[in-house]
């Protein structure tokens, strides 16, 4: 069974580091709450990109792999896994 990477999504995080790195500096240095709060949402929007396609992947990969198996408890767990994920996300809106 092949397992799901999510290496691609390196680059991105590396891309939200400096947007976090960049939101310090501008509360450090007294910037308009206006301007952070900007900055806070392009931040937010882009951990969400990451998060959809990680979650992307796993749906296509690891879910598929197991609704597709044999294993009944196991097709129930994908589930289970599934439906606590979206009320995870539903909350973070």
């Amino acid at each position: 069974m092949k397992k799901t990477t999510h290496t691609e999504q390196v680059v991105p995080l590396n891309r939200i580091e400096g947007q976090v790195r960049g939101l310090v500096k501008m509360i450090e240095s007294g910037r308009y709450c206006v301007d952070i709060l900007t900055q806070l949402q392009s931040t937010i929007g882009a951990l969400s990109k990451v998060r959809d396609k990680v979650f992307g992947k796993h749906l296509e990969g690891c879910v598929t792999r197991a609704l597709e198996g044999k294993k009944g408890i196991e097709k129930h767990t994908k589930i289970d896994e599934i439906i606590y994920l979206l009320k995870m996300f539903r909350r973070s809106v």
